[in-house]
C-alpha cells in the first residue's frame, strides 16, 4: 500500500466531500421542482459558481436569530436555527475521504486511481441526494456515465493499467440493459434514474471483469434486501414501501471496485 498515495487520496476526498453538502441540499428536490436556491428561510445561497459552492451555514440565519443566554434552556432546533445550519455537514466529507483512501489503497498506483478518485465524490453525491428524496439527477447521473467512460478510456491508454476499456463499455451496456429490463418489468420498483446510475457503475466495474460487474451488481441488491428487511423487522416498512436503491447501487459498486484493484 501506497502510504503517499492513500494519504493524498483522504485529503482529496475530504476537500472535495465539503462541496457535498450544499450541492446535496440544492438537488434535493421534487421532479418538478427547481433546484433550490435558498435557505429554508427563504435567504438565496450566495458563493462561488452560482451559489453552488460554499457551506451550509446561513449567515443570515445565524445573525437573524438572537444568541442564546448562558444558562437559559434551548431546545435542539432553536440551538441549530441560531447556528444557522440548514443541512448536516460532516457526513459527507468523512464518508467520501474514507471512500477515496480505500479506492487508492487498494489501487495503488495504477492510472484507473486517478479516475476512481474523481469520480467518487459525484457517486457519493448521488447517493445521498437519492436517500433523501429518492431521485437521481439527470444532471448528475449522464455526464457520470459518461465521464467514467471517458476517464477509463484515457487510463487504457497509460502503461500498467488494470483493466480493460473494452469491458469496461460492454459492462455498462449489460448493467444498464438488466436495469432497464427491471424498470420494464416493475416501474414502480425501479425507477429509470436507476437505470441511468447503473450505465455509469456498470463501465467501472467492467473495467475490472465480468466477475466483478456480478460481484458489484449482486453486493447492491444484496445490501438493499438487507436494508428493506431490516425496516420490516422492525416494522418501520411494509413490502411495498419504496427504498432508495442508488445508494446500495454505490456501496456494491465501492465493494466490486475494492475487490477488484486488490485482485488486478
Amino acid at each position: 500500500m501506497d502510504v503517499t498515495l492513500t494519504a493524498v487520496a483522504v485529503l482529496w476526498g475530504a476537500a472535495t466531500g465539503l462541496l457535498l453538502p450544499r450541492a446535496a441540499y440544492r438537488f434535493s428536490v421534487e421532479p418538478e421542482e427547481p433546484w433550490r436556491d435558498a435557505c429554508p428561510d427563504g435567504h438565496a445561497l450566495k458563493g462561488p459558481a452560482g451559489g453552488w459552492l460554499g457551506s451550509t451555514r446561513c449567515r443570515t440565519c445565524a445573525v437573524a436569530v438572537p444568541a442564546v443566554t448562558p444558562g437559559t434552556a434551548t431546545t435542539p432546533e432553536r440551538s441549530t436555527r441560531r447556528q444557522g445550519r440548514y443541512a448536516p455537514a460532516l457526513a459527507l466529507p468523512v464518508v467520501t475521504a474514507l471512500s477515496c483512501a480505500a479506492l487508492a489503497a487498494t489501487t495503488g498506483t495504477r492510472p484507473e486511481a486517478a479516475a476512481w478518485l474523481l469520480l467518487a465524490p459525484v457517486a457519493v453525491l448521488l447517493a445521498a441526494i437519492d436517500r433523501r428524496v429518492h431521485r437521481l439527477p439527470d444532471t448528475l447521473t449522464l455526464p457520470l456515465a459518461g465521464a467514467t467512460a471517458l476517464l477509463l478510456g484515457a487510463a487504457a491508454l497509460l502503461p500498467e493499467h488494470g483493466g480493460s476499456w473494452t469491458s469496461a463499455l460492454l459492462g455498462g451496456v449489460a448493467l444498464g440493459g438488466f436495469y432497464f429490463l427491471l424498470f420494464l418489468i416493475n416501474p414502480n420498483g425501479m425507477g429509470f434514474g436507476d437505470v441511468k446510475l447503473a450505465l455509469a457503475l456498470g463501465v467501472a466495474l467492467g473495467w475490472y471483469g465480468w466477475e466483478m460487474l456480478f460481484a458489484g451488481g449482486f453486493a447492491g441488491f444484496l445490501l438493499g434486501a438487507l436494508y428493506g428487511a431490516g425496516l420490516m423487522l422492525m416494522r418501520r416498512a411494509g413490502r411495498r414501501t419504496g427504498i432508495p436503491f442508488g445508494p446500495f447501487m454505490v456501496a456494491g459498486t465501492f465493494v466490486g471496485l475494492l475487490f477488484g484493484g486488490l485482485a488486478a
